[in-house]
């Protein structure tokens, strides 16, 4: 069973404005995101990872950059439409104040399930394709490098919320119950048995502990006895 690291890109100048980017060409890490992807590069780089799949977007690749920057083996980048934004339409590039006014905007909000932006794509067809993305590349990097390899997704709020819910089991309707912020990461082990979410949102913490064999497909009944990099020893 292989992990994946779910990384979300840096703030860009769409994000610090309140516009919504989408697929908008050009779009850019600003000053900010920056440095966050070079913080999350720094943290990734404990992990080796055996492979990097992006989102074609530029504020990803930029990322993805950053991370490979820290790596020593340079793991190569593949790019993935799959994991790509969300195709919001005629929503595309208009500020989210003004988005808020529009009737399907408590749809998003409240039944994402039944959303789709006009011009664009449904809310569920964006999770179908993201999650199929990205099983379909763990099986791969699994089947080629074993069952503790690790590797890493970038990719978008809304598309990493989308195969976090269904990873957790949660309904499409449930998800924006779930926080995704720049640079975060988050960390999903797919098995036999079932997905398991390591984390979710994070954005600091040693990972090293990644570095070690691969857990069992069974849940630890009780919670289990953490990773070894969390136990403490007395000096």
């Amino acid at each position: 069973m292989a992990t994946v690291i779910l990384v979300r890109h840096g703030r860009t100048t769409a994000n610090a404005s309140g516009l919504l980017a989408g697929r908008t060409p050009g779009i850019q890490l600003d000053e900010v995101g920056h440095e966050q992807v070079a913080r999350t590069g720094e943290r990734l780089g404990d992990v080796p990872l055996v492979g990097i799949v992006t989102s074609p977007l530029k504020r990803c690749r930029q990322t993805s950059k950053a991370i490979v920057g820290q790596q020593a083996n340079k793991p190569k980048v593949v790019t993935e439409k799959g994991i790509t934004e969300c195709d919001y339409g005629d929503w595309q590039g208009r500020s989210l104040s003004d988005l808020a006014k529009e009737d399907l905007w408590s749809i998003v909000q409240n039944h994402p399930a039944a959303a789709a932006f006009p011009g664009g794509e449904s809310m569920a067809t964006m999770q179908a394709r993201a999650v199929e993305a990205i099983r379909r590349h763990d099986a791969a990097i699994e089947a080629e490098h074993g069952a503790g390899a690790v590797w890493a997704a970038v990719s978008h709020g809304d598309i990493i919320k989308a195969i976090l819910a269904d990873a957790l089991g949660m309904h499409l309707d449930l998800f924006q119950r779930i926080n995704v912020d720049p640079a975060s990461a988050s960390i999903i082990r797919y098995t036999s048995a079932r997905p398991y979410v390591v984390a979710s949102n994070t954005h600091a913490g040693d990972l090293s502990w990644m570095r070690g064999k691969p857990a069992s497909e069974d849940a630890p009944v009780g919670g289990g006895a953490g990773h070894a990099a969390d136990v403490a020893t007395d000096s």
